[in-house]
């Protein structure tokens, strides 16, 4: 297998390209991701998201410079649909919802990504605009860098290529999966599924959420949320909080998901979740 080694040189933020080595891999070599924190940004902040922990320091070096840390409020809207994507973001923490909208102001979530992922994924593809909303459901941390940067970046940089790829047909994966788990399940189930695809993304028993929120992310409304989870309060599988919801007991909760949540949770392996 070939392997090609480009040497890129940074001269007043722009990205010039310099000699490049050719060399002959005995093997295939797929390097395990460095274990969160082991990386900085160039801030100096730890560095959590799976994928820029999976670069080799070669590819990690080009983006570095031009990752800039960013908090991300909780509802901070990263981009729109059909508008200009400026920036892609990894997150180290928190979550972002991607959300398809109706004329008529009805919503749906499609999607979620966290720590494992990179959201602005249309730039991947050479495009520079989304279909989705992409929303912070969660407020955390990240890095972004901005679209034009990114795209030259990812030209010289293959394992992000192929890093991106793999998580990009996951991600339609669970997608799909979703798509299926709206039409043919209940407002119950699918709200069991979801608190447990954001705890595997938040890794923490505490999720702050509304329940006018959850109601806007399910396509449903407020009501059937709020009976919805006071049944699951009841079965002490979660407490309701002002604006928050505490999981109680994780393994009852994965035994009332439906089926869906199961094929979705053997992606997280391969998308360097628990």
């Amino acid at each position: 297998m070939t392997e090609v080694v480009r040497r890129i040189k940074t001269d007043m933020g722009t990205l010039a390209k310099e000699n490049i080595i050719v060399k002959r891999s005995t093997k295939p070599i797929k390097p395990a991701p460095l274990l969160p924190g082991a990386r900085s940004d160039a801030s100096g902040k730890a560095v959590k998201n799976v994928i820029l922990l999976s670069l080799p320091d070669e590819e990690y070096s080009m983006l570095r410079p031009h990752l800039e840390p960013v908090e991300l409020p909780q509802y901070e809207i990263l981009h729109e649909p059909g508008e200009k994507i400026a920036y892609a973001y990894f997150l180290n923490d928190g979550m972002t919802s991607l959300v398809a909208l109706s004329r008529d102001g009805r919503s749906v979530e499609v999607g979620i990504v966290g720590k494992e992922g990179m959201v602005g994924m249309s730039l991947m593809m050479g495009l520079r605009r989304g279909t989705f909303r992409a929303i912070m459901q969660m407020s955390g941390s990240g890095l972004r860098i901005r679209s034009e940067t990114f795209q030259e970046v990812l030209l010289y940089a293959p394992t992000l290529r192929s890093e991106l790829s793999r998580f990009a047909l996951m991600h339609g994966m669970q997608v799909a999966q979703l798509a299926a788990c709206n039409r043919l399940h209940e407002v119950d189930q699918r709200l069991v599924r979801w608190l447990l695809m954001c705890q595997d993304r938040v890794d923490s028993e505490l999720l702050p959420l509304t329940h006018e929120f959850l109601a806007q992310m399910l396509g449903t409304g407020r009501p059937s949320v709020s009976l919805a989870a006071a049944d699951l309060e009841n079965a002490g599988l979660i407490e309701n909080m002002r604006g928050t919801i505490r999981v109680l007991n994780r393994k009852s909760l994965e035994e009332a998901a439906c089926e869906c949540y199961g094929v979705i949770q053997h992606f997280n392996g391969g998308l360097g979740l628990k």
